[in-house]
């Protein structure tokens, strides 16, 4: 792979996991407080807020770190679908803000957003995990902890 091609695949790879790494796990440990607040309120209380905002972080440090590296980075991009698409639907609940409307000013409609950037950044975590056109699949069950290798060189056609 030449050095252009690293780069292009870190990029990619870096801008996928930016929202979490560094910026959400560094947000979670300087306002810890404030973020165990937010979590108690999708959660009965503030213990189990805590564990799950611990959890999170785990989650964004750790497998964000997997997709970076490329280590078990398959199985680390489906936690990570996993992860957007539950945050979206515990903290970006458009459907029970009660100014949600598709004109004029709305706080709903601005969560909606981020209901939606959410899913679409699963979307591109799930191609990360199975391929761009899901062949991937078979070999991801197959063994789902292995490495997609992204930093692999590969052999010039030729050669």
């Amino acid at each position: 792979m030449t050095l252009t091609g690293l780069f292009v695949v870190f990029t990619t790879r870096a801008l996928l996991v930016l929202l979490f790494l560094p910026f959400s796990a560094l947000d979670k440990i300087l306002n810890f407080k404030q973020a165990v607040g937010q979590a108690a309120e999708a959660v009965p209380n503030r213990l189990l807020a805590a564990i799950m905002l611990l959890a999170g972080l785990g989650v964004e440090v750790l497998m964000s770190s997997a997709v970076l590296t490329g280590i078990a980075d398959r199985m680390a991009a489906l936690v990570l679908a996993l992860y957007c698409i539950v945050t979206a639907l515990l903290w970006k609940q458009f459907w029970k803000a009660p100014d949600f409307r598709l004109k004029g000013a709305s706080r709903g409609r601005d969560v909606f957003w981020d209901f939606l950037k959410n899913l679409a950044l699963a979307g591109g975590f799930l191609a990360l995990a199975f391929g761009p056109n899901g062949a991937g699949l078979q070999g991801f069950l197959a063994h789902p902890l292995a490495s997609s290798h992204p930093y692999r060189a590969t052999a010039k056609a030729g050669a």
